[in-house]
């Protein structure tokens, strides 16, 4: 499929997603439907197993198109029509049916802060920060994306109001991210990341994840209840016995996805 603003290639079951819209990975119409389509066929690829995210250039996303949007009229209809491309952008990532590892590169701003919100899991160069500038430009959101990372802390707080960038070894600092590590090590560590879920029984990783994004504003008491059916479903699946007679028989397991 042609792409303008992201690149995708697949090797030994991870997909490398690169977002390439020079010179910031700025978000436009363009890079919200063409993120929502790389996500979508992701999900439904048997050759995807997880998924790394980057970008291209020295920034991961230095979020919304200020330039193209700046003294520019919208039509009737349309700040809405870009409000709702945003959302589903960034829920792509976080409703896409396989783990994604967000490899940040440099700045995540704004919407790039979405986006690494999304992810399942996040490392980062020492060059990166990670904020929301939106104070500063005329514009507002992101802080509820920033919470999910944060939580209810008085940094987001900082960051909603002065614009605020958090530095990638202040998010390792926090737990907020997995690694911080120098800028040459980085999609190493992904890799290694991506390498291991993709081993795991694909079938179970998806339950995994499903499991993940479904309890999340759940009660401990009907998370738990939900987590036992997804335990229950997964021990139906040709994977499940296969992990279990490979425990017990002491070498690798073979999955085939089902």
């Amino acid at each position: 499929m042609d792409r303008q603003t992201v690149r995708l290639q697949v090797d030994d079951f991870i997909a490398t997603v690169t977002m390439n819209n020079p010179p910031v990975n700025a978000q436009n119409r363009q890079f919200h439907e063409d993120m929502m389509s790389v996500f979508d066929e992701i999900s439904d690829r048997d050759d995807v197993r997880v998924a790394i995210l980057t970008g291209a250039g020295k920034v991961f996303s230095a979020g919304a198109d200020i330039k193209g949007r700046a003294g520019k009229e919208r039509a009737a209809g349309e700040q809405w029509g870009h409000n709702r491309r945003a959302r589903e952008c960034f829920h792509s990532i976080v409703e896409c049916r396989k783990p994604v590892i967000a490899a940040v590169n440099g700045a995540a701003l704004g919407a790039g802060l979405a986006v690494v919100a999304s992810c399942d899991i996040i490392v980062a160069s020492e060059t990166a920060v990670i904020g929301l500038p939106e104070i500063d430009v005329g514009l507002m959101g992101g802080g509820r994306h920033a919470m999910r990372l944060f939580g209810r802390h008085s940094l987001v707080r900082r960051m909603m109001f002065t614009g605020y960038r958090v530095p990638a070894a202040e998010c390792y600092r926090l737990g907020v991210i997995e690694a911080c590590v120098p800028p040459d090590k980085l999609m190493d560590t992904a890799l290694s990341l991506a390498r291991d879920i993709a081993a795991k029984s694909p079938v179970a990783m998806k339950l995994a994840k499903h499991s993940l994004n479904t309890i999340e504003d759940m009660s401990l008491r009907d998370g738990y209840r939900f987590e036992q059916n997804m335990t229950a479903e997964l021990g139906t699946t040709e994977d499940s016995r296969e992990a279990m007679l490979a425990f017990a028989e002491k070498r690798k397991p073979v999955f085939k996805g089902r």
